[in-house]
């Protein structure tokens, strides 16, 4: 008779060996294989499946080796840059594409009417793909992230705070905030004979966005402010460099340096988060206020039946995770328009010019208001800038049952990326002049600017549209208002065009600008 010791030994046994079955031969290799074989019989070619690494190794050896490639300042075809492997695979294989990350299928899409078909279903059956656990812990499963029943809850709560009235009643903090970066340069201009000072523009543009979303959406302090920004920066920066690497099961719960590191960081930055929400609990007396923090807290209390106790429909944990996902859009997205479109208007001085007379027109040399901020028709037609340097370069979907759009059949489960920098480069779809700088074509607004409505993807279409989108531009508008009435502004000599794909799309080396003062 089998001791029980046997006993338990061939249990293990038998269970590891179902596990290296399952994980392994049928995870690992059988069914990368079936899938490949699956869409070929579509048409869909891509890159061999390479055990655990799937595409990985390649995509990273062609992004290294275009590291190193500068741009002409007017050369605004950047995808040489940030995506040459897309650039290969699509001369190779055609369009679609399919590639792997590690040993899941990603089919890369360059069509607008199936991009269109995708972001507008509103049957809820194409939803977000799974979420690199760093960008996880960066973006929190906010608004962006979460999807079905909690998306449709967590937008309705948020949705309010977004209303182009409450917007416009931020516009006043967003001008305050832009003018004492202005002022700050302008005293460093001011020391100077030539009224005139090299600054490196990225780097004040991030930590001016980063306060104005500490003020307007959480009302924080610019100290608080700075503590999230800083832990989300560098959360950044260790998910680019990780995005690439073959992820072990398990291995993200050992205590390495890295490891220890990004917790530290996690810890802080939900610590930070927590005090300005607790803050903001403890002011219940006088109510929680009007910015988007406030407004979130108004719209989740809900008192029961009895009125005996309150609680909130969404949990303190998924508050956090708002509070990620809206810092960090918040200021990285804004920051970065502000940066390509400094960059554009320096390389294109005649749109400065034009832009400057506007403003002055407008607003004079009184501060902006949400009212005549809308009346700036040449800045809104440098939606031309998101055209170019999007800052989210592509949308990820997959859906969550079998499904076909047009042509393309597309298995439960299978990671859709929607090529936007491609699409927003396409000349059957905007014209023979696709790859340049001509704000011009927004002249009647961007649902005319090209051959479809939908050709501007920078804030997504449909359902699932960036909410943020009215504040973004207010903000950019009331951002740039000040520094074309105080400053002209031109490309420094050491400037070096490299965009490079940061999870958003960045000045590899900053943007380094001459500002001068104006005689006015």
């Amino acid at each position: 008779m089998a001791s029980p010791v046997a006993l338990a030994l061939i249990s293990l046994l038998v269970l590891a060996v179902s596990w290296i079955w399952e994980y392994v031969v049928v995870r690992l290799i059988w069914r990368p294989y079936a899938i490949a074989k699956m869409l070929r019989m579509q048409g869909i070619h891509g890159p061999l499946y390479k055990f655990l690494k799937g595409s990985n190794e390649e995509e990273k050896r062609l992004k290294e080796e275009a590291a190193g490639l500068v741009l002409d300042v007017h050369d605004h075809n950047l995808l040489p840059r940030i995506a040459p492997h897309y650039l290969k695979w699509r001369a190779q294989y055609g369009e679609p594409f399919v590639y792997w990350s590690g040993p899941k299928p990603r089919i890369c899409i360059f069509d607008y009417e199936v991009a269109r078909q995708i972001l507008s279903s509103k049957s809820g059956h194409f939803v977000k793909n799974d979420a690199h656990p760093i960008v996880l812990e960066l973006l929190g499963k906010g608004l962006v992230l979460v999807d079905g029943v909690d998306w449709v809850c967590h937008r309705r709560v948020i949705n309010p705070a977004f209303a182009m009235d409450k917007i416009k009643m931020m516009t006043q903090k967003m001008v305050s905030c832009a003018q004492s970066m202005v002022k700050e340069l302008e005293d460093q201009a001011s020391m100077n004979k030539n009224r005139e000072v090299e600054v490196d523009l990225d780097k004040p543009l991030q930590v001016l966005t980063a306060d104005i979303i500490s003020h307007t959406a959480f009302g924080s302090s610019y100290k608080l402010g700075m503590e999230a920004f800083h832990a989300q920066k560098e959360l950044q920066a260790m998910a680019m460099a990780s995005i690439l690497s073959l992820q072990i099961t398990g291995f993200s719960y050992l205590p390495t340096k890295r490891n220890r590191r990004k917790w530290m960081l996690e810890k802080k930055l939900k610590s930070t988060l927590m005090h300005v929400i607790n803050s903001r609990l403890a002011s219940q007396g006088s109510g929680y206020g009007n910015d988007l923090l406030g407004l979130m807290l108004e719209a989740c209390a809900a008192t029961d039946k009895e009125g005996e106790e309150e609680q909130l429909s969404l949990t303190m944990d998924e508050i956090i995770h708002e509070c990620k996902t809206f810092f960090f859009a918040g200021y990285e997205t804004t920051s970065i328009l502000l940066t390509w479109t400094v960059f554009l208007l320096s390389v294109y001085p005649e749109w400065q010019e034009r832009l400057r007379k506007e403003v002055f027109r407008e607003v004079g040399k009184d501060s902006p208001t949400g009212d005549n901020l809308n009346k700036f028709k040449e800045m809104t037609m440098v939606l031309e800038t998101l055209r170019l340097y999007g800052p989210a370069l592509f949308m990820q979907r997959k859906p969550i049952t079998d499904m076909t759009v047009g042509e393309l059949r597309i298995p439960k489960d299978y990671a859709i990326y929607i090529a936007s920098p491609f699409m927003h480069r396409d000349k059957k779809i905007w014209g023979e002049d696709a790859d340049k700088f001509n704000p011009l074509r927004f002249e009647n607004g961007a649902t005319r600017a090209a051959k479809v409505p939908h050709a501007l993807l920078a804030f997504s279409i449909g359902p699932r549209a960036c909410i943020g989108q009215n504040f973004a531009m207010l903000e950019a508008k009331s951002v740039m208002a000040k520094v074309l009435l105080k400053f002209s502004f031109a490309l420094s000599p050491s400037y070096v065009h490299a965009p490079v794909d940061l999870l958003t799309l960045q000045p590899k080396f900053g943007l380094p600008v001459v500002l001068k003062l104006l005689d006015v």
